[in-house]
């Protein structure tokens, strides 16, 4: 039997609460604009993981303000590196906030994800911008260590998987405006399929790992019928 006090689940009602949230804070200006980084960081790590995967190496990782990224790298499955931005933040969002639902690995999580961005920016981080940025979202992951309610960290953690999920289910949609930019305009001219299709396919795995976010807090109302 699941021992529940460990469980951070939130109930369905609290779900569609933090998922509101989650929405509003990604359309809020400015207020938007950290939380966009955060998008744009697991994206950029994403391509740089994809590249080191398939025997590539990673120059540096470039941010800007408005949540534009680069990942510059040689080698490596370029198909594979390109679409595995979206893919792959989809799926860290979702780690974030299947993370978020164990009340005592909580503080572990945060501090990892400090040390996987602090890692990023000793090794990948060269402009003074990127650095910042960096720097601004280990604060970020770090400082509400500081608070002693464990369940205000949860749901600040799974607020923030889900909005790393939304901004990858919205930002591929932005390339469809974009003539000649974008991973879907690399993926379509190395391949026979067209910039859209590239994107149904990060829009629905975006949508796969809601749909398991949500399946991860209905079975907890069936596990404590």
């Amino acid at each position: 039997m699941p021992n529940v006090q460990l469980s951070a689940t939130p109930s369905r009602s609290r779900f569609m609460i933090e998922l509101l949230l989650a929405f509003l804070l990604t359309r809020f200006p400015y207020i938007s604009i950290p939380f966009k980084w955060f998008e744009s960081y697991f994206h950029e790590l994403s391509h740089g993981i994809a590249t080191l995967l398939t025997g590539g190496s990673v120059s540096h990782i470039q941010l800007f303000p408005n949540g534009a990224g680069f990942c510059f790298s040689q080698g490596g499955s370029s198909i594979l590196i390109a679409y595995a931005g979206y893919f792959g933040a989809a799926l860290w969002g979702y780690s974030i906030f299947l993370l978020a639902t164990q009340k005592q690995t909580i503080r572990f999580t945060l501090t990892l994800l400090a040390l996987t961005v602090a890692a990023s920016l000793l090794f990948w981080a060269r402009d003074v911008l990127t650095i910042v940025i960096f720097s601004v979202l280990i604060i970020l992951f770090l400082l509400p260590l500081k608070l002693k309610n464990s369940s205000l960290l949860n749901t600040l953690l799974r607020i923030l998987g889900l909005m790393i999920i939304l901004n990858a289910m919205a930002s591929p949609m932005v390339l469809l405006g974009l003539s000649g930019q974008g991973d879907a305009v690399m993926l379509a001219e190395m391949t026979w399929l067209p910039a859209w299709i590239w994107v149904i396919t990060w829009l629905a795995f975006s949508g796969f790992m809601l749909l398991l976010c949500w399946r991860k807090v209905d079975r907890k109302k069936g596990v404590s019928k």
